[in-house]
């Protein structure tokens, strides 16, 4: 992972599809007893790195996700990461990176896990309404006290997030070593200038959204309008993707799962598995069929043609991930 020493799978199960059933932000969640095969085939298969957040299902999720770690792993075999920032409910005091939430909500992340630590602790985004020096103040007392083992952040602008690093080094701090971006096939913005920084200083890179949101699985079929379940309501999926663009991506995505006879979520994890800048895509799944092809998407070995292919389709697009909680901070603008 990184420059850390840390060993994590090729393959981060997120845990965003596991909560509350009825989710007010993704209401097609499922609940601990459909959740448990997917944690159980991920220890026979392997995996031992985990991605949650406070924010899922406002806690449910990670409450999940730490049962599931007591039943099928000793703690130590495993790498849990959590997030913060994000609602973790509808009162004040319930959202952003304050030192009073990121201590609270960090302590309760424990709880909710069942463990004295996290592996991981992601800020979910960053927060233009707080101080940059009061964050990374809280996330360093976090680590001082063992709470926190490792820091990473989440889709920003990479400027932003190597000032922050800068900032971390000159005061003697901990400093961000992961960082969780918007990378996949119809979405290679972060090749312009994110990945080159992470490459540089040897920051681990843990793509979230690595099937575009299941658009690289076929839950957005041209000119139709998907039916039930997360294809219909999940937002990001009918908001991100679904120009020309992306579809002639995903018509390179077919031709080349067709020549090698496996699945077009297959081909784009491979593609995504093929790149030595990416530690582990977070791959979520809501089928037992699905976790077990995109762990068999490690054997997949794309050739010189097939990359050529998938690469030459992508166009450009508008810069996105980046989104941040509500307010505006000099820091923290998008206006670059």
């Amino acid at each position: 992972m990184g420059a850390t020493g840390a060993t994590v799978s090729r393959i981060c199960l997120g845990c965003m599809s596991y909560g509350k059933p009825g989710w007010d932000v993704h209401p097609w969640v499922m609940d601990e007893d459909h959740a448990d095969p997917f944690f159980k085939m991920a220890a026979e298969k392997g995996v031992n790195f985990f991605d949650t957040a406070d924010h899922y299902s406002y806690g449910a999720s990670e409450e999940i996700l730490g049962n599931a770690v007591r039943k099928y792993y000793r703690r130590e075999e495993v790498v849990i990461a959590t997030k913060v920032g994000f609602a973790t409910g509808t009162g004040r005091n319930m959202t952003g990176l304050s030192r009073k939430h990121i201590i609270e909500s960090v302590n309760a992340s424990l709880r909710r896990l069942g463990t004295d630590h996290v592996d991981v602790l992601y800020t979910h985004r960053f927060d233009p309404n707080t101080e940059v020096e009061e964050m990374l103040s809280a996330l360093d007392t976090l680590v001082r006290d063992g709470k926190v083992i490792y820091l990473g952040a989440c889709s920003a602008w990479a400027w932003q997030f190597a000032k922050l690093r800068e900032m971390q080094k000159a005061n003697g701090m901990a400093q961000f070593q992961v960082m969780q971006n918007f990378y996949n096939l119809v979405y290679r913005e972060e090749e312009r200038e994110m990945i080159p920084y992470l490459e540089h200083e040897r920051i681990a890179m843990v793509p979230w959204s690595p099937i575009a949101r299941g658009f690289l699985a076929g839950l957005k079929p041209r000119n139709q309008k998907q039916k039930g379940g997360r294809a219909e309501e999940d937002k990001v999926l009918n908001s991100y993707f679904g120009s020309d663009a992306d579809y002639a991506v995903l018509d390179a995505v077919e031709e080349v799962a067709k020549d090698y006879g496996v699945t077009t979520a297959q081909i784009a994890y491979a593609w995504v598995l093929s790149k030595p800048h990416v530690t582990a895509p977070v791959a979520g799944a809501t089928e037992l069929e699905h976790l077990n092809d995109t762990i068999a998407a490690l054997d997949i070995t794309l050739d010189v043609e097939a990359l050529t292919k998938l690469e030459s389709a992508y166009q450009s697009h508008e810069m996105s991930g980046q989104i941040q909680l509500a307010g505006r901070s000099p820091l923290f603008s998008n206006q670059q």
